[in-house]
Protein backbone atom coordinates (compact mmCIF):
# COMPACT_ATOMS: atom_id res chain seq x y z
CA UNK A 1 0.00 0.00 0.00
CA UNK A 2 2.57 2.25 0.99
CA UNK A 3 4.58 1.61 -2.27
CA UNK A 4 1.62 2.27 -4.58
CA UNK A 5 0.56 5.39 -2.96
CA UNK A 6 4.10 6.66 -3.13
CA UNK A 7 4.06 5.80 -6.84
CA UNK A 8 0.67 7.73 -7.40
CA UNK A 9 1.75 10.39 -5.22
CA UNK A 10 5.21 10.85 -7.18
CA UNK A 11 3.73 10.63 -10.15
CA UNK A 12 2.04 13.98 -9.39
CA UNK A 13 5.13 15.93 -9.02
CA UNK A 14 5.25 15.43 -4.92
CA UNK A 15 8.57 14.80 -3.19
CA UNK A 16 8.21 11.60 -1.35
CA UNK A 17 10.02 10.01 1.54
CA UNK A 18 9.22 6.48 1.68
CA UNK A 19 10.72 4.46 5.66
CA UNK A 20 10.65 1.19 5.85
CA UNK A 21 10.96 -0.78 9.50
CA UNK A 22 12.52 -3.38 6.74
CA UNK A 23 14.36 -3.88 3.57
CA UNK A 24 13.73 -3.77 -0.22
CA UNK A 25 12.60 -6.88 -0.47
CA UNK A 26 9.63 -6.62 1.70
CA UNK A 27 10.92 -9.12 4.27
CA UNK A 28 8.23 -8.99 7.32
CA UNK A 29 5.78 -7.66 5.27
CA UNK A 30 2.69 -9.41 4.57
CA UNK A 31 2.52 -8.40 0.78
CA UNK A 32 5.51 -10.19 0.38
CA UNK A 33 4.20 -14.10 1.28
CA UNK A 34 0.83 -13.42 -0.39
CA UNK A 35 -0.09 -15.23 -3.29
CA UNK A 36 -1.33 -12.53 -4.31
CA UNK A 37 -4.72 -13.68 -6.32
CA UNK A 38 -7.25 -10.83 -7.91
CA UNK A 39 -10.49 -12.94 -6.77
CA UNK A 40 -13.66 -11.28 -6.17
CA UNK A 41 -16.09 -13.28 -6.75
CA UNK A 42 -14.28 -16.41 -5.06
CA UNK A 43 -13.90 -14.13 -1.98
CA UNK A 44 -17.59 -13.25 -2.12
CA UNK A 45 -18.04 -16.07 -0.25
CA UNK A 46 -16.41 -15.11 2.86
CA UNK A 47 -16.49 -11.18 2.63
CA UNK A 48 -18.87 -8.14 1.85
CA UNK A 49 -20.06 -6.66 -0.93
CA UNK A 50 -17.93 -3.84 -0.72
CA UNK A 51 -14.77 -5.59 -0.93
CA UNK A 52 -16.14 -7.70 -3.89
CA UNK A 53 -16.96 -4.06 -5.42
CA UNK A 54 -13.33 -3.06 -4.78
CA UNK A 55 -11.75 -6.56 -6.79
CA UNK A 56 -13.80 -5.45 -9.65
CA UNK A 57 -12.39 -2.11 -9.53
CA UNK A 58 -9.28 -3.81 -8.76
CA UNK A 59 -9.14 -5.56 -12.21
CA UNK A 60 -9.32 -2.95 -13.92
CA UNK A 61 -6.66 -0.51 -12.16
CA UNK A 62 -4.16 -2.89 -11.70
CA UNK A 63 -3.52 -2.77 -16.15
CA UNK A 64 -3.22 0.56 -15.57
CA UNK A 65 -0.58 0.68 -12.74
CA UNK A 66 1.56 -1.97 -13.64
CA UNK A 67 2.15 -0.04 -16.90
CA UNK A 68 3.63 2.66 -15.21
CA UNK A 69 6.55 0.49 -14.04
CA UNK A 70 10.05 -0.02 -15.80
CA UNK A 71 10.19 -3.64 -15.41
CA UNK A 72 7.34 -6.43 -16.53
CA UNK A 73 5.61 -7.99 -13.82
CA UNK A 74 3.48 -10.96 -14.49
CA UNK A 75 -0.27 -10.55 -14.64
CA UNK A 76 -3.01 -12.68 -15.72
CA UNK A 77 -6.76 -12.79 -15.68
CA UNK A 78 -7.73 -16.33 -16.72
CA UNK A 79 -10.04 -16.87 -14.18
CA UNK A 80 -10.39 -19.43 -11.02
CA UNK A 81 -10.75 -23.01 -11.40
CA UNK A 82 -12.78 -24.78 -8.07
CA UNK A 83 -12.04 -28.64 -7.52
CA UNK A 84 -13.68 -30.99 -5.30
CA UNK A 85 -13.38 -34.61 -4.08
CA UNK A 86 -16.30 -37.08 -4.08
CA UNK A 87 -16.49 -36.96 -0.36
CA UNK A 88 -16.53 -33.14 -0.29
CA UNK A 89 -19.60 -32.69 -2.28
CA UNK A 90 -22.12 -31.42 0.19
CA UNK A 91 -19.40 -28.48 0.85
CA UNK A 92 -18.90 -27.96 -2.48
CA UNK A 93 -22.67 -27.20 -2.54
CA UNK A 94 -22.90 -24.31 0.26
CA UNK A 95 -19.79 -22.74 -0.81
CA UNK A 96 -21.26 -22.42 -4.54
CA UNK A 97 -24.45 -21.26 -2.36
CA UNK A 98 -22.46 -18.13 -0.98
CA UNK A 99 -20.85 -17.52 -4.67
CA UNK A 100 -24.61 -17.03 -6.39
CA UNK A 101 -26.28 -15.51 -3.73
CA UNK A 102 -23.48 -12.96 -3.28
CA UNK A 103 -23.99 -12.51 -7.10
CA UNK A 104 -27.88 -11.84 -6.57
CA UNK A 105 -26.64 -9.03 -4.37
CA UNK A 106 -24.06 -7.46 -6.72
CA UNK A 107 -25.15 -8.42 -10.55
CA UNK A 108 -21.95 -7.75 -12.09
CA UNK A 109 -20.50 -10.17 -10.93
CA UNK A 110 -19.75 -12.71 -13.70
CA UNK A 111 -22.10 -16.27 -13.60
CA UNK A 112 -20.37 -19.38 -12.56
CA UNK A 113 -19.50 -21.75 -15.36
CA UNK A 114 -19.71 -25.69 -14.41
CA UNK A 115 -17.59 -27.78 -16.55
CA UNK A 116 -17.37 -31.78 -16.75
CA UNK A 117 -16.04 -34.02 -19.53
CA UNK A 118 -14.42 -32.57 -22.38
CA UNK A 119 -15.16 -29.24 -21.25
CA UNK A 120 -13.22 -29.47 -17.90
CA UNK A 121 -10.22 -31.41 -20.12
CA UNK A 122 -10.16 -28.10 -22.14
CA UNK A 123 -10.27 -25.60 -19.61
CA UNK A 124 -7.52 -27.39 -17.82
CA UNK A 125 -5.22 -30.06 -19.76
CA UNK A 126 -3.29 -30.78 -17.03
CA UNK A 127 -5.88 -32.37 -15.20
CA UNK A 128 -6.34 -35.56 -17.27
CA UNK A 129 -9.55 -36.33 -15.91
CA UNK A 130 -8.71 -36.45 -12.35
CA UNK A 131 -11.74 -34.80 -11.61
CA UNK A 132 -15.23 -35.21 -13.03
CA UNK A 133 -16.48 -31.50 -12.77
CA UNK A 134 -15.26 -28.28 -11.23
CA UNK A 135 -16.78 -24.72 -11.42
CA UNK A 136 -14.90 -22.23 -13.76
CA UNK A 137 -15.25 -18.29 -12.45
CA UNK A 138 -14.54 -16.15 -15.47
CA UNK A 139 -12.33 -12.64 -15.61
CA UNK A 140 -10.68 -13.13 -11.98
CA UNK A 141 -6.72 -12.95 -11.77
CA UNK A 142 -3.73 -12.94 -9.96
CA UNK A 143 0.24 -10.92 -9.76
CA UNK A 144 3.31 -11.72 -9.02
CA UNK A 145 3.74 -10.01 -5.49
CA UNK A 146 7.34 -10.55 -5.11
CA UNK A 147 7.74 -9.18 -9.26
CA UNK A 148 5.50 -6.13 -8.35
CA UNK A 149 7.30 -5.45 -5.39
CA UNK A 150 10.87 -5.22 -7.13
CA UNK A 151 9.72 -3.72 -10.20
CA UNK A 152 8.47 -0.28 -8.26
CA UNK A 153 11.58 0.06 -6.23
CA UNK A 154 13.68 1.44 -9.87
CA UNK A 155 10.88 3.35 -11.06
CA UNK A 156 9.83 4.89 -7.46
CA UNK A 157 14.17 5.86 -7.93
CA UNK A 158 13.43 7.39 -11.26
CA UNK A 159 10.98 9.23 -9.57
CA UNK A 160 13.19 10.68 -6.99
CA UNK A 161 11.24 8.95 -4.11
CA UNK A 162 13.62 8.83 -1.59
CA UNK A 163 13.87 5.22 0.09
CA UNK A 164 14.85 4.72 3.93
CA UNK A 165 15.32 1.18 4.43
CA UNK A 166 15.11 -0.43 7.70
CA UNK A 167 13.94 2.69 9.51
CA UNK A 168 11.16 2.53 11.58
CA UNK A 169 8.85 5.38 12.43
CA UNK A 170 6.14 5.82 14.73
CA UNK A 171 3.94 8.96 14.04
CA UNK A 172 5.47 10.80 16.99
CA UNK A 173 8.26 11.34 14.79
CA UNK A 174 6.88 13.87 12.19
CA UNK A 175 5.74 17.00 12.98
CA UNK A 176 3.62 18.09 9.73
CA UNK A 177 3.21 21.06 8.42
CA UNK A 178 5.55 22.65 10.45
CA UNK A 179 9.03 24.42 9.07
CA UNK A 180 11.49 20.75 7.85
CA UNK A 181 8.84 18.86 8.27
CA UNK A 182 7.11 16.81 5.69
CA UNK A 183 3.71 18.44 4.46
CA UNK A 184 1.72 15.02 4.76
CA UNK A 185 2.32 12.08 6.50
CA UNK A 186 0.52 8.58 5.48
CA UNK A 187 0.49 5.56 7.70
CA UNK A 188 0.65 2.27 5.83
CA UNK A 189 2.59 0.25 8.32
CA UNK A 190 0.15 -2.66 8.98
CA UNK A 191 0.48 -4.31 11.96
CA UNK A 192 3.46 -1.94 12.75
CA UNK A 193 0.89 0.82 13.08
CA UNK A 194 -0.50 -1.38 16.32
CA UNK A 195 0.79 1.65 18.58
CA UNK A 196 -1.88 4.00 16.60
CA UNK A 197 -5.04 1.24 16.09
CA UNK A 198 -5.73 -0.99 19.73
CA UNK A 199 -8.33 -3.33 17.54
CA UNK A 200 -5.48 -4.11 14.90
CA UNK A 201 -4.84 -8.19 15.41
CA UNK A 202 -2.59 -10.32 13.00
CA UNK A 203 -4.86 -13.21 11.17
CA UNK A 204 -1.42 -16.18 10.37
CA UNK A 205 -1.08 -17.69 7.06
CA UNK A 206 1.10 -20.11 6.33
CA UNK A 207 2.35 -20.69 2.11
CA UNK A 208 4.59 -23.41 0.22
CA UNK A 209 6.36 -22.34 -2.30
CA UNK A 210 6.69 -24.87 -4.97
CA UNK A 211 8.88 -25.07 -8.15
CA UNK A 212 7.34 -28.19 -10.15
CA UNK A 213 8.59 -28.72 -13.61
CA UNK A 214 6.04 -31.24 -14.53
CA UNK A 215 2.76 -28.77 -13.29
CA UNK A 216 1.05 -26.48 -15.66
CA UNK A 217 -1.84 -25.25 -14.66
CA UNK A 218 -3.43 -21.93 -16.63
CA UNK A 219 -4.79 -20.09 -13.71
CA UNK A 220 -5.05 -20.16 -9.63
CA UNK A 221 -7.14 -23.21 -8.76
CA UNK A 222 -9.31 -23.75 -5.39
CA UNK A 223 -9.60 -27.08 -3.61
CA UNK A 224 -12.72 -27.25 -1.37
CA UNK A 225 -11.54 -28.67 1.69
CA UNK A 226 -13.13 -29.88 5.43
CA UNK A 227 -11.12 -27.14 6.99
CA UNK A 228 -10.68 -24.63 4.29
CA UNK A 229 -10.75 -23.68 0.76
CA UNK A 230 -6.94 -24.30 -0.01
CA UNK A 231 -5.94 -22.51 -3.48
CA UNK A 232 -2.89 -23.64 -5.64
CA UNK A 233 -1.66 -20.14 -7.38
CA UNK A 234 0.80 -20.73 -10.70
CA UNK A 235 3.45 -18.04 -11.39
CA UNK A 236 5.82 -18.44 -14.00
CA UNK A 237 8.57 -20.82 -14.79
CA UNK A 238 6.32 -23.08 -12.93
CA UNK A 239 6.40 -21.57 -10.05
CA UNK A 240 3.59 -22.03 -7.42
CA UNK A 241 2.15 -20.98 -4.25
CA UNK A 242 -0.04 -22.90 -2.14
CA UNK A 243 -1.97 -22.11 1.11
CA UNK A 244 -4.88 -21.66 2.65
CA UNK A 245 -4.51 -21.18 6.45
CA UNK A 246 -6.18 -18.66 8.55
CA UNK A 247 -5.05 -18.85 12.32
CA UNK A 248 -6.58 -15.94 14.87
CA UNK A 249 -2.90 -15.25 15.85
CA UNK A 250 -0.34 -13.16 15.87
CA UNK A 251 1.98 -15.78 15.79
CA UNK A 252 5.11 -15.05 13.57
CA UNK A 253 6.98 -19.06 14.19
CA UNK A 254 7.34 -21.20 11.35
CA UNK A 255 4.67 -23.19 9.76
CA UNK A 256 3.33 -25.98 11.47
CA UNK A 257 3.58 -29.80 10.31
CA UNK A 258 -0.35 -29.73 10.25
CA UNK A 259 -0.71 -27.65 7.90
CA UNK A 260 2.38 -27.80 5.96
CA UNK A 261 1.18 -31.99 5.32
CA UNK A 262 -2.49 -30.59 4.25
CA UNK A 263 -0.93 -27.94 2.10
CA UNK A 264 1.24 -30.35 0.54
CA UNK A 265 -1.06 -33.78 0.03
CA UNK A 266 -4.14 -31.37 -1.38
CA UNK A 267 -1.50 -30.36 -3.90
CA UNK A 268 -0.38 -34.08 -4.41
CA UNK A 269 -4.47 -34.84 -5.08
CA UNK A 270 -4.39 -31.83 -7.56
CA UNK A 271 -1.74 -33.30 -9.70
CA UNK A 272 0.85 -35.83 -8.95
CA UNK A 273 3.42 -33.94 -10.15
CA UNK A 274 3.57 -31.90 -7.32
CA UNK A 275 5.17 -35.21 -5.88
CA UNK A 276 8.74 -34.27 -7.76
CA UNK A 277 8.90 -30.80 -7.42
CA UNK A 278 10.57 -28.79 -4.33
CA UNK A 279 10.18 -27.08 -1.93
CA UNK A 280 11.36 -23.72 -2.54
CA UNK A 281 9.95 -21.97 0.65
CA UNK A 282 7.75 -22.47 3.51
CA UNK A 283 6.44 -18.92 4.96
CA UNK A 284 4.72 -17.49 7.51
CA UNK A 285 3.17 -13.90 8.29
CA UNK A 286 0.33 -12.29 9.83
CA UNK A 287 -1.88 -9.89 8.20
CA UNK A 288 -3.18 -7.05 9.97
CA UNK A 289 -6.83 -7.19 10.12
CA UNK A 290 -9.36 -4.95 12.30
CA UNK A 291 -12.67 -6.24 13.59
CA UNK A 292 -14.83 -6.47 10.81
CA UNK A 293 -12.27 -8.16 8.70
CA UNK A 294 -12.56 -4.57 6.38
CA UNK A 295 -9.85 -2.17 5.58
CA UNK A 296 -10.40 1.96 6.81
CA UNK A 297 -8.99 4.95 6.44
CA UNK A 298 -8.43 7.68 9.75
CA UNK A 299 -7.86 10.76 9.29
CA UNK A 300 -7.89 11.78 12.90
CA UNK A 301 -4.73 14.15 13.31
CA UNK A 302 -3.81 17.53 10.90
CA UNK A 303 -2.06 16.36 7.78
CA UNK A 304 -2.28 12.42 9.01
CA UNK A 305 -3.62 9.77 7.00
CA UNK A 306 -4.14 6.26 8.02
CA UNK A 307 -4.51 3.64 6.19
CA UNK A 308 -4.95 -0.03 7.59
CA UNK A 309 -6.81 -3.35 7.55
CA UNK A 310 -6.68 -5.14 4.56
CA UNK A 311 -6.78 -8.29 6.20
CA UNK A 312 -6.31 -11.29 3.21
CA UNK A 313 -7.12 -9.22 0.12
CA UNK A 314 -4.22 -6.75 0.26
CA UNK A 315 -3.60 -7.19 -3.38
CA UNK A 316 -7.34 -7.73 -4.51
CA UNK A 317 -8.13 -4.07 -3.06
CA UNK A 318 -5.29 -2.15 -2.56
CA UNK A 319 -5.87 -0.08 -5.51
CA UNK A 320 -8.77 0.51 -4.81
CA UNK A 321 -7.92 1.51 -1.39
CA UNK A 322 -5.48 3.89 -3.53
CA UNK A 323 -8.02 5.30 -5.24
CA UNK A 324 -9.85 6.34 -2.43
CA UNK A 325 -6.83 7.97 -0.41
CA UNK A 326 -6.23 9.82 -3.84
CA UNK A 327 -9.90 11.00 -3.79
CA UNK A 328 -9.49 12.19 -0.25
CA UNK A 329 -6.12 14.24 -0.51
CA UNK A 330 -7.91 15.38 -3.69
CA UNK A 331 -11.30 16.68 -2.52
CA UNK A 332 -11.41 15.54 1.52
CA UNK A 333 -14.23 13.22 0.66
CA UNK A 334 -14.11 10.05 -1.28
CA UNK A 335 -17.72 8.78 -3.42
CA UNK A 336 -15.55 5.66 -4.25
CA UNK A 337 -15.14 4.93 0.01
CA UNK A 338 -18.63 5.18 0.19
CA UNK A 339 -19.77 2.91 -2.85
CA UNK A 340 -16.81 0.39 -1.26
CA UNK A 341 -18.55 1.02 2.28
CA UNK A 342 -14.52 1.75 3.52
CA UNK A 343 -14.70 3.75 7.09
CA UNK A 344 -13.31 7.05 6.72
CA UNK A 345 -13.08 8.17 10.54
CA UNK A 346 -12.84 11.55 11.12
CA UNK A 347 -11.77 13.64 14.27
Amino acid sequence: MGRLLSLALALRGHRIDLYDAHGPEGDGAAARVAAAMLAPLAESAITEPGVVRMGQHALKRWPELLARLQQPVFFQQNGTLILWHRQDQADAARFFGLLEKNRRINPSLPAMEEKTGAALQDCEPALQNRFSQAVYLPGEGQLDNRQLMAALLPTLTELDVKLHWHAPRELSDFAPGRAGQPDFVFDCRGLGARSQWKDLRGIRGEVVRIHAPEVTLQRPTRLIHPRYPIYIAPKEDHLFVIGATEIESDDMSPASVRSTLELLSAAYTVHPGFAEGRIVEIATQCRPTLPDNLPAVRLLAPRVMEVNGLYRHGFMISPAMLDVVLELVDHNDSPLAREFEVAVHRS
